[in-house]
């Protein structure tokens, strides 16, 4: 008999799996080769994550998966998705993804609740195949956003793919690893994608409320629950149940957050209303538009030198109004 609900907890899991299809010259992720024990090893603790979460049938999860590789070129990646999504206990599984492979494997999954986080890489893959796999999602029904880094000779092509795009599917821009762009660049960005102003700067987070470490953690591949992917201290391991006497309401230790899978999830920020129902694949809530209220924009001047942690602890914090877990999707 399976034990009461008692967690709602999303999980970012991110295994050894560290070999990509891509070589983008802006992503300092997947710069190597995985040997054939290096893929098996990460087979296999991908397979221990799953048969981990079939087997939680009292809590209530949300997983999104953020390789440094290319996850989908391989089977146990599809397979775990497809089967994830059928369990009912499983309100969203998602995936980050360049979409170089095949789709088809979709229609197995419950496309209710499987989701895809798609990156267009110009220069890496022909625009026509990328938009034809985009294509094949929607007519699948499968939920999925796409996007692009905000780079000035990815201007055009973004621009081509909006066009292109359903007006239901959201263009996502990231802003690009170190650089600085001028209002006038902003703005450029901004037509495409009106959330971007709160990729542009990074967010001041030093000993703000944040949902992760309470109902957000990350977990890799040996089963080490942290707080997130940027905060290194463990919580506890997984498989042993050790990090849920650890889970609660915390400030964040660090300086500042700048990427959209650590800041989504400060309680400062209203994102969880911004993409409600949709935040582990970045799919706004329906039309996309800024919130009421003061631009995001300035969120950060340059972080201080030296180590990013500030000297806020890693402590609890008090709750607030505001606080409440990732909404379970149930269909």
């Amino acid at each position: 008999m399976s034990r009461p609900v008692n967690t709602e907890l999303t999980i970012l899991y991110r295994g050894p799996l560290a070999s990509c299809d891509y070589d983008c010259p802006y992503c300092p992720f997947a710069k190597r080769r995985d040997t054939g024990e290096q893929l098996r090893g990460d087979r296999a603790a991908l397979e221990r994550f799953t048969a981990w979460a079939a087997a939680q049938t009292g809590d209530r999860l949300s997983v999104l998966f953020t390789p440094w590789g290319e996850g989908l070129v391989r089977s146990w990646y599809r397979r775990a998705l497809v089967e994830m999504s059928l369990l009912p206990h499983v309100g969203r599984v998602a995936i980050q993804t360049n979409l170089s492979g095949r789709t088809g494997w979709l229609a197995e999954a419950d496309r209710d609740k499987v989701a895809l986080w798609c990156t267009y890489h110009p220069g890496q893959t022909p625009y026509e195949r990328f938009l034809a796999r985009c294509r094949e999602l929607t007519a699948l029904g499968v939920r999925h956003s796409v996007g692009i880094v905000g780079l000035d000779e990815h201007l055009e092509e973004a621009r081509r793919l909006r066009s292109a795009l359903p007006p239901e599917v959201y263009l996502w821009v990231n802003a690009a690893e170190g650089h600085t762009y001028t209002d006038e660049q902003a703005d450029r960005w901004t037509a495409l994608d009106p959330l971007f102003p709160y990729s542009r700067h990074p967010h001041r987070s030093a000993g703000l409320p944040c949902r992760t470490g309470e109902s957000v953690v990350s977990v890799d591949g040996d089963g080490a629950v942290r707080r997130c992917h940027f905060v290194r201290a463990e919580l506890g391991n997984l498989y042993d149940g050790s990090y849920r006497d650890a889970l609660g309401p915390r400030g964040c230790p660090l300086d500042v957050c700048d990427c959209h899978i650590g800041y989504v999830h400060l309680e400062t920020l209203p994102l969880y209303d911004v993409f409600a129902g949709g935040v582990l694949e970045r799919i706004p809530a329906d039309p996309v538009r800024m919130p009421p209220g003061p631009a995001p924009a300035p969120a950060c001047t340059p972080p201080p030198a030296g180590p990013a942690r500030a000297s806020a602890p890693d402590g609890p914090v008090s709750p607030g109004p505001s606080r409440r877990p990732l909404p379970f999707v149930s269909r």
